[in-house]
């Protein structure tokens, strides 16, 4: 009975010792996500519960700001223009950089340099990138009305101004999309796809019944991490237009900037801030639970 009962101390200590090496391998990271992704949560959800502008002390508003902001046909209308600019920013920009990936697995001459070519606009400042655009849909003196040999106030339309901003951003991040989605092309065994082939598969039912199918995982972690970049960006927005005409390109993150640093009003763009939380976690869960039961990633 001895031998068993210190063994299976052993076998204790041993775990205990493998659960401390690994709580501290993990402390650098966990202290970041403290710091940096949790205490600010928290402290945007308190600010969300006080009167501040900046300069006079912190006044306790309890429900007041939810109630403002809740009903205030301008916040609505951020809510909406972001709502449209995912919609027309998420699927063009998921199909390009499928088609890319689809491309480039073939490996024609200058893929690599493509590959190289598509991951620049992405890894660019996103401010720096709408300056240029900015100059490049100008009016006058504007390289594309240059190009067109036409006046179009490509920035300044009502009708205009939000698709102008969506292709921007849907330029800078489809060379992200195709890389990801290059990866888990290439990811798929080859002897599926053989299978397939030798069972009569052309090109289309191989990519709709075959590749498509197994992309799901790289579908979650693209869909996932760019409807949450797109509700998130402000730069570019910024950048190009800054809140646009009659407030066609107001998203919600440049309504958060304009509350918290021109109304001066902290107490308004907190609230704004966890509305824009509370959503993006709840597309978050239904994205995972759609995907959950249509994902496979055995691929052995």
């Amino acid at each position: 009975m001895g031998e068993p009962l210190t063994q299976r101390s052993r076998s204790r200590a041993l775990r205990r010792r493998d659960a401390v090496t690994g709580y501290a391998l993990l402390a650098p990271s966990l202290f970041g996500v403290a710091c940096f992704l949790v205490l600010p949560v928290l402290v945007v959800v308190w600010l969300s519960f006080q009167s501040w502008d900046l300069i006079h002390p912190l006044r306790f508003a309890g429900v007041a700001n939810y109630a403002s902001v809740l009903t205030d046909p301008v916040f609505g209308n951020a809510l909406l223009v972001t709502a449209v600019f995912v919609v027309i920013v998420i699927p063009v920009q998921t199909a390009l950089g499928l088609f890319g990936a689809s491309l480039l697995t073939r490996g024609l001459p200058g893929s690599a340099v493509l590959r190289t070519i598509y991951a620049l606009p992405w890894i660019c400042a996103p401010l720096a990138l709408g300056v240029v655009w900015k100059w490049i849909f100008a009016p006058t003196g504007g390289a594309l009305n240059a190009l067109l040999g036409v006046r179009v106030e490509w920035l300044t339309d009502p009708v205009l101004a939000l698709p102008a901003a969506a292709a921007v951003v849907i330029w800078t991040n489809v060379g992200y999309v195709t890389l990801f989605f290059l990866a888990g092309l290439l990811n798929i065994p080859n002897h599926i796809v053989e299978a397939a082939r030798i069972d009569g598969a052309g090109p289309v039912a191989l990519f709709w019944r075959i590749k498509l199918p197994l992309l799901r995982p790289t579908m979650f972690f693209v869909l996932v991490t760019s409807v949450i970049a797109t509700f998130q960006l402000f730069d570019q927005i910024y950048a190009l237009t800054g809140g646009g005409p009659e407030h066609r390109t107001d998203v919600v993150a440049n309504r958060i900037y304009t509350e918290a640093f021109q109304s001066f009003d902290l107490g308004r763009a907190s609230v704004m801030a966890v509305v824009l939380l509370v959503l993006l976690v709840a597309i978050t869960i239904g994205q995972q639970l759609y995907f959950r039961r249509r994902t496979t990633y055995d691929l052995g």
